[in-house]
């Protein structure tokens, strides 16, 4: 099988991982029915997951940094099979939670192993697109996953969602098994180490960045469905396909995000992909009991929101170029962070405002990630003309 063939494996692999984290944003309302808890306890099961996954990922993958790859991501999926099986067996909101734990330490795992086996299994000067193709399975989870988990929670319960990753995650187990090689483990980059990096002021503010812009994004899209349904009046038959149109405009969104910033600048980018965010989030709590209008708003808010994925990501790689490894681990452990404060902090919004809170405080999230980037602009230009003299 050629390395081409085995990558696009790891995207799967990738794919059902994102799936397992994203898709309960799509049946919320159902998780919270389930259970019979509020719609703010139902999204602490995001909270959950985001949160286990930003601490303890780091730490697993320096303890476990000299593992064979091979070993290391059989073993993981493993433990996210395990979890899925038993969030799907298990009654109860608690026992749940448990499986999301289990869920969240093994997905983690999973994705950076899957990232580092792309890299080296690649052809040479084609490491940058394996780390793509695997990235674009786990964004593809927002496109097909979220959607299908809406369309198994209608006909099969949203239980199933959660049986079917799991025979899926022991297919992916049987093939990895025999088509990735052995590949031996990297020297070990103390954890200490790596935090150091967080001293620097400008690797500070541009993680800021990341956690204020995917936090604002967080607040209102854990919370989509049932915003959807209650405050923009969507008729239930039309859930899934506007999940779909969120998730493939996210896709484009990422594409012309990194066509932007090569072609006009990393700030400029960012600084308008923030603004209209911003605006779409606005418009969201207007635009009600229109079907196109809601559409169009969704659109335009997930395209915007997701052009700043790999431009941050790049951005942040221009600040520490020789730590870039190291800054995109910290990055990955932050856009969990994010997500995890971002599902917490909207769960208080509905419990002490209203459901349709959740778009303003976004917004007010993104405007804060805006406030980062322009000082830390500033500090660029302050440092140059520094050096120039």
């Amino acid at each position: 099988m050629s390395s081409h063939s085995k990558v696009y494996i790891l995207a799967i692999v990738s794919f059902l991982v994102g799936t397992s984290e994203y898709a309960l944003s799509g049946i919320l309302d159902k998780v919270a029915a389930s259970f019979d808890v509020s719609l703010a306890a139902a999204g602490q099961l995001i909270t959950i997951f985001s949160l286990i996954y930003a601490l303890c990922t780091p730490i697993l993958m320096a303890l476990t940094a000299s593992m064979d790859r091979r070993k290391l991501i059989v073993i993981s999926m493993g433990i996210f099979v395990v979890s899925n099986i038993l969030a799907f067996v298990l009654p109860g909101y608690g026992l749940f939670a448990a499986a999301r734990v289990m869920m969240a330490i093994g997905a983690g795992i999973v994705v950076v192993t899957a990232l580092n086996i792309a890299a080296k299994i690649a052809p040479s000067g084609k490491q940058a697109s394996a780390i793509a193709t695997v990235v674009m399975g786990f964004t593809a989870s927002l496109i097909i996953g979220v959607p299908l988990g809406r369309i198994a929670a209608e006909t099969l319960g949203w239980k199933s969602m959660f049986g079917g990753i799991s025979i899926l995650g022991i297919l992916a187990i049987i093939i990895l098994s025999f088509v990735i090689p052995r590949i031996e483990g990297d020297a070990p980059v103390p954890l200490k180490q790596q935090l150091s990096l967080l001293k620097n002021p400008k690797v500070a503010l541009g993680l800021a960045i990341t956690f204020f812009w995917l936090g604002g994004y967080s607040i209102a899209y854990t919370y989509l469905s049932p915003y959807l349904l209650q405050v923009s009046a969507l008729n239930n038959q039309y859930l899934s396909g506007a999940l779909l149109v969120f998730g493939i405009a996210s896709m484009i969104g990422s594409k012309l995000g990194g066509f932007s910033a090569d072609r006009w600048g990393v700030h400029r980018t960012l600084f308008s992909g923030f603004a209209l965010h911003i605006l779409m989030l606005i418009l969201l709590s207007i635009v009600t009991h229109t079907l196109v209008g809601v559409m169009i708003v969704l659109l335009f808010w997930s395209f915007s929101a997701w052009s700043s994925g790999p431009t941050q990501q790049y951005h942040l790689t221009t600040i520490e170029p020789e730590a870039s490894g190291v800054m995109l681990s910290l990055n990955q452990s932050m856009m969990q962070l994010a997500m995890a404060a971002g599902a917490g902090m909207g769960g208080i919004a509905i419990e002490t405002f209203s459901l349709s809170s959740i778009t303003w405080i976004g917004a007010g999230g993104i405007a804060i990630a805006i406030i980062a980037l322009i000082i830390l602009n500033k500090v660029n230009v302050a440092t140059k003309v520094n050096v120039n003299h």
